[in-house]
């Protein structure tokens, strides 16, 4: 596999308010075990919050990759070559492709702690997906990296 001349790699890292919540998950749990004494609180308070923190860090911390021909974002692997155009979307543009102006076939990558996002049309025949929302906090990078990938594929 031949690597991408601009790579492009990015963790879309959950926020700390989110690590916040997940502690308050784990004195919730304490509290609900106090009655059986410390031992179980102290269990309810680290295994709470131990839990949380796997949900929160699972699904608030996705990646996007360009790596070799392909873009790799979250679960979905897309060959460049069946992707077109790219927009960058500024905030209140991100927000109404995330609400209004969103077609039910497409892929969304879509934190909304991010107010950025990259739209990028799928522009092979056979895909149903008429475009990818991604969101991102450097846009113009992600953007680069594909053109680039793109640009090293037909050479």
């Amino acid at each position: 596999m031949q690597l991408s001349a601009t790579p492009y790699e990015e963790r879309l890292t959950a926020p700390r308010s989110w690590w916040f919540i997940s502690f308050l998950v784990g004195v919730s749990f304490a509290l609900i075990l106090l009655p059986f004494g410390t031992l179980p609180m102290l269990g309810g308070l680290v295994g709470g919050t131990a839990a949380a923190a796997v949900v929160a860090s699972s699904y608030g911390s996705p990646r996007i990759r360009v790596v070799g021909d392909s873009l790799i974002a979250g679960e979905a692997r897309i060959p460049v070559s069946a992707l077109g155009s790219s927009e960058i979307l500024d905030p209140d543009e991100a927000r109404a492709w995330r609400t209004y102006k969103a077609d039910v076939r497409a892929f969304l990558l879509l934190r909304s702690y991010i107010p950025r996002a990259l739209r990028v049309e799928v522009t092979d025949p056979e895909d149903p997906t008429p475009y990818l929302y991604l969101s991102t906090r450097e846009p113009e990078a992600l953007a680069a990296a594909i053109e680039a990938a793109k640009s090293s594929t037909k050479a």
